[in-house]
């Protein structure tokens, strides 16, 4: 669609509501994912959001395949604690697009982000450039945080890192949380390619968190480019778990003990290490109140709803399930043994009955090859195709499953929210339920059960 089109069709303005700017913005660039910087920056530039960020604010950036959301809610919780006014954003949301954008944890306003998708709107015509979906809303963030001053700024990358719009704006400090295969369509199909384009957030002398053991040479090649430090998980800073409520952190000039998280431990060490390694002034209490009130949803999230055990998780490749597991596994062991001091109520076993869908470019037969290897008793599994542009269909999602399991344990509906209803009516109150697949999938589950 060309500008000028987009400029004749062009009718919103501050009083249009934010469902009508998200459906315009979806349909005045040729495509939904469009890597590059270069027609962004004059915009950002334009805005003022580039200038903003380098004079104003201290900016964590994270990138890395699993565990963004949660690494960046961390320091952001934290920062916050610490008395710093910060900005937050990642993306996709789960519920509503508002998620994506948070200051000191309170999601923006319709009536605020309308205002910057005015301002962004009127830069990129100004510029006389297309913008996708995710470019322009992640200016309308960037516009926000700067217009409200904040002090710290936690970006997550959307998708790789060299390229991702995020990147306009140079970090103080760098966080690669992993590195697996995935989006190999942008960003390649090989681990040192996917590291090089992670590995393009880094800047000259500054710090990265390197939260994997497993280091590409691609990635090691960047930090000698740009002369960083790098704070490596196992050779600089250290993890383990004393119990079910405490943990322990250790680096060179420290270890602590702390309040057991709702959120990965994996996860919340590599953002304590971004932050002990920032000149953020952090002290023990702020530490302490952060991870005893830092959520996620969709995120190992276990609840207890309408009478039936639900894990949320929003894992959608192979690298996301593995951890997945390795986490679901000893929780299966702690609910078996509730089970049993509750077997007195209960005539049948307890199983895994799984909530599943997936994007179609995604690897869905490697995620569900996975799930069934993991030995966990999964007894069904309730498919639907997902309300978003690249779900995979039913169909697709039948015929891997039906390549692993007998077909009388594969339930099929038309919508996400059927199938909700429908493993909450087949389980019994001593199964867990368990939803995954993608943020959409979620997203979606948590609608149908009238829950955030």
């Amino acid at each position: 669609m060309s500008d000028s089109l987009v400029s004749s069709t062009h009718n919103l303005n501050d009083q249009s509501s934010l469902t009508e700017w998200l459906d315009y913005m979806q349909q005045i660039h040729v495509s939904a994912i469009d890597m590059g910087l270069s027609r962004v920056l004059p915009v950002a530039e334009l805005l003022g959001v580039v200038q903003s960020a380098k004079d104003d604010a201290y900016v964590f950036t994270v990138a890395g395949t699993n565990g963004k959301g949660s690494t960046t809610a961390v320091i952001a919780q934290v920062c916050q604690a610490a008395g710093y006014k910060t900005a937050l954003y990642h993306s996709p949301h789960l519920s509503v697009f508002n998620e994506r954008v948070r200051i000191n944890g309170e999601m923006a306003s319709d009536q605020t982000l309308i205002d910057a998708f005015n301002k962004v709107e009127a830069a990129r015509l100004a510029c006389d450039l297309t913008l996708s979906f995710f470019e322009m809303t992640t200016l309308a963030a960037l516009l926000i945080f700067a217009e409200a001053d904040c002090d710290v700024w936690v970006l997550e990358v959307g998708l790789g890192g060299r390229l991702d719009v995020v990147n306009i704006i140079d970090p103080d400090m760098a966080v690669i949380t992993n590195i697996g295969i995935d989006h190999v369509d942008w960003l390649g199909d090989n681990i040192e390619d996917i590291g090089a384009e992670k590995a393009g957030i880094l800047r000259k002398d500054i710090a990265l968190i390197y939260g994997s053991d497993q280091m590409p040479a691609s990635v090691q090649q960047a930090i000698d480019k740009h002369e960083a430090t790098c704070y490596q998980v196992g050779q600089d800073f250290s993890y383990r778990e004393l119990d079910s409520k405490t943990w322990q952190y250790s680096n060179a000039a420290i270890t602590m003990q702390l309040p057991r998280p709702a959120l990965s431990l994996m996860n919340t060490a590599n953002a304590l290490s971004a932050v002990l390694a920032s000149p953020l002034n952090v002290d023990m209490a702020a530490l302490e109140q952060a991870l005893q009130t830092v959520k996620l949803a969709g995120r190992f999230d276990y609840r207890e709803v309408k009478a039936r055990h639900w894990l949320f998780d929003v894992a959608h490749n192979e690298h996301g399930v593995t951890f997945l597991l390795k986490q679901l596994l000893p929780l299966w062991q702690q609910h078996l043994a509730q089970q049993k001091v509750d077997s007195q109520t209960h005539h049948t076993p307890a199983t895994i009955k799984i909530l599943f869908s997936m994007l179609g470019d995604k690897d869905i037969d490697k995620v569900v090859q996975c799930l069934i290897e993991s030995g966990l008793p999964i007894s069904d599994w309730f498919i639907a195709e997902i309300d978003y542009p690249r779900a995979a269909s039913t169909e697709q999602l039948r015929g891997i499953l039906a390549s692993y399991v007998d077909g009388a344990q594969i339930h099929e509906f038309n919508r996400l929210s059927a199938a909700t209803d429908a493993v909450m009516d087949a389980s019994q109150p001593q199964d867990l339920i368990v939803v995954c697949g993608s943020f959409h999938t979620i997203g979606e589950a948590l609608s149908a059960l009238k829950i955030s």
